[in-house]
């Protein structure tokens, strides 16, 4: 009797084993790699505060305090979160050039990325609201409609009503948001920096403040029209009238003066 021939191996068993092993390594991947990506953040995230130390200790510690303590000159830091930070330098109004009643927006003396490091650094001091990301302050899909009543009853007492800003008490002043980034536009409803208060999401949510950015981009914006010729401030009748009467009742009482005077010279001759 013929010894038995081994066993032959199925002709897809090399296929299985390749399936099970690239699973594995995908199993492994998996389990790994989630691990990788957050030590990276992690390291980027430490770098960032790091740099944004030594930016803070040269162009703010002098006036905010080591350690974002504050000082006489300037308010503590603690707790004001990225999102501050984030407005204040990007719009230039700080650093500060000098004190007064309220710091102007100008020039940028900072890089994106240094302003970044310096949030980094500022948001690692305490839990402050964070910089929104591009999705949270895009206009794309609000209701303009819905914005507008939002910005009349919340805004529109300082910022005036199509946002070109006007005159506070004692020197301070409400800025135009003619041209303004809708990102700094959420920022500053987020923060309430200087005279503004804060609108976080528990009393203004974040579709909200969309539909108020949407709002001030269409009514600043170049397709927007007045139909009235000049707008003095978008203040309505109040305006129109009180130009009407100044500048035309003026007008009126010079050309009335000019054709006495030569009446009466004509008169003499």
């Amino acid at each position: 009797m013929k010894k038995l021939s081994s066993r032959r191996r199925h002709p897809l068993a090399a296929v299985v084993v390749l399936l099970l092993a690239l699973a594995a390594t995908g199993g492994l991947y998996a389990a790994f790699a989630p691990a990788d990506k957050a030590q990276a953040d992690e390291t980027a995230q430490s770098l960032a505060i790091k740099e944004g130390k030594k930016l803070y200790t040269v162009g703010c510690a002098s006036c905010h305090g080591p350690g974002g303590g504050g000082s006489s000159d300037g308010p503590p830091l603690v707790g004001v979160g990225s999102a501050a930070v984030d407005f204040q330098v990007g719009t230039g109004r700080m650093p500060a050039q000098q004190p007064g009643a309220q710091v102007p927006k100008k020039k940028v003396i900072y890089s994106q990325s240094q302003i970044d490091q310096l949030a980094a650094y500022i948001a690692s001091l305490g839990a402050g609201p964070i910089t929104p990301t591009k999705k949270q302050y895009s206009p794309e899909g609000a209701d303009i409609a819905k914005g507008g009543d939002l910005f009349r009853t919340n805004c529109a007492q300082c910022h005036n009503f199509t946002g070109e800003g006007g005159a506070l008490t004692n020197g301070k002043y409400a800025p135009s948001l003619e041209g303004v980034d809708p990102k700094h536009v959420y920022e500053a409803m987020q923060t309430g920096p200087q005279n503004m208060p804060s609108f976080p999401d528990t009393t203004m949510p974040e579709k909200q403040k969309q539909d108020i950015i949407a709002y001030i981009q269409t009514v600043n914006g170049e397709d927007s029209e007045s139909p009235g010729g000049l707008k003095l401030g978008g203040l309505g009748p109040v305006s129109e009238g009180l130009f009407g009467w100044v500048f035309g009742l003026g007008a009126l009482i010079a050309v009335a003066i000019w054709v006495a005077a030569h009446t009466a010279k004509a008169k003499k001759s």
